[in-house]
Protein backbone atom coordinates (compact mmCIF):
# COMPACT_ATOMS: atom_id res chain seq x y z
CA UNK A 1 0.00 0.00 0.00
CA UNK A 2 1.31 3.56 -0.65
CA UNK A 3 2.02 5.94 2.17
CA UNK A 4 3.01 9.27 2.75
CA UNK A 5 4.95 11.16 4.57
CA UNK A 6 3.07 14.33 7.08
CA UNK A 7 3.23 16.27 10.00
CA UNK A 8 0.95 16.17 12.80
CA UNK A 9 0.73 19.57 14.86
CA UNK A 10 -0.69 18.96 18.27
CA UNK A 11 -1.70 21.90 20.61
CA UNK A 12 -3.22 20.28 23.81
CA UNK A 13 -5.05 23.14 26.00
CA UNK A 14 -5.65 21.04 28.97
CA UNK A 15 -4.32 17.72 30.36
CA UNK A 16 -7.39 16.12 31.17
CA UNK A 17 -7.02 14.01 27.29
CA UNK A 18 -2.93 13.49 27.50
CA UNK A 19 -3.63 9.66 28.92
CA UNK A 20 -5.71 9.15 25.55
CA UNK A 21 -3.66 10.66 23.18
CA UNK A 22 -0.95 8.93 24.22
CA UNK A 23 -2.42 5.64 24.08
CA UNK A 24 -3.82 6.79 20.50
CA UNK A 25 -0.05 7.59 19.04
CA UNK A 26 1.33 4.25 21.19
CA UNK A 27 -1.42 2.06 18.96
CA UNK A 28 -0.20 4.28 15.52
CA UNK A 29 3.30 3.50 16.48
CA UNK A 30 4.66 1.76 13.71
CA UNK A 31 3.86 4.52 11.27
CA UNK A 32 5.66 7.32 13.86
CA UNK A 33 8.85 8.59 12.03
CA UNK A 34 9.58 11.17 15.70
CA UNK A 35 8.05 13.56 18.46
CA UNK A 36 8.54 16.30 19.58
CA UNK A 37 6.55 17.76 22.60
CA UNK A 38 7.19 21.71 23.73
CA UNK A 39 5.91 22.61 27.34
CA UNK A 40 4.42 26.51 26.57
CA UNK A 41 4.47 27.45 30.14
CA UNK A 42 3.33 30.99 29.29
CA UNK A 43 0.15 30.28 27.52
CA UNK A 44 -0.13 27.28 29.30
CA UNK A 45 -0.16 24.90 26.54
CA UNK A 46 2.07 21.65 25.24
CA UNK A 47 3.12 21.74 21.25
CA UNK A 48 3.64 18.40 19.79
CA UNK A 49 4.77 17.54 16.45
CA UNK A 50 4.56 13.80 15.05
CA UNK A 51 6.18 13.13 11.89
CA UNK A 52 4.33 10.05 10.27
CA UNK A 53 4.46 7.75 7.10
CA UNK A 54 1.38 6.01 6.32
CA UNK A 55 -1.36 5.42 4.45
CA UNK A 56 -3.59 8.38 3.72
CA UNK A 57 -6.69 7.14 5.53
CA UNK A 58 -4.74 5.70 8.53
CA UNK A 59 -3.06 9.69 8.86
CA UNK A 60 -6.85 10.79 8.08
CA UNK A 61 -8.18 8.51 10.80
CA UNK A 62 -5.32 9.45 13.42
CA UNK A 63 -5.99 13.53 13.24
CA UNK A 64 -9.54 12.90 13.28
CA UNK A 65 -9.17 10.81 16.54
CA UNK A 66 -6.83 13.20 18.12
CA UNK A 67 -8.66 16.12 17.05
CA UNK A 68 -11.97 14.83 19.05
CA UNK A 69 -9.91 14.42 22.18
CA UNK A 70 -11.43 17.38 24.40
CA UNK A 71 -8.84 20.51 24.76
CA UNK A 72 -6.78 19.23 21.71
CA UNK A 73 -6.66 20.51 18.66
CA UNK A 74 -4.69 18.48 15.44
CA UNK A 75 -3.99 19.60 12.15
CA UNK A 76 -2.14 17.35 9.29
CA UNK A 77 0.21 18.52 7.04
CA UNK A 78 1.18 16.38 3.94
CA UNK A 79 4.48 16.25 2.24
CA UNK A 80 4.21 16.87 -1.75
CA UNK A 81 2.86 13.61 -3.46
CA UNK A 82 6.01 13.25 -5.53
CA UNK A 83 8.48 13.35 -2.24
CA UNK A 84 10.00 10.27 -1.49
Amino acid sequence: METRVAMLAIIVREGTAVAELNDLLHQYGKYIIGRMGVPYHARGVNIISVAVDAPADVISALSGKIGRLAGITAKTVYAPENAL
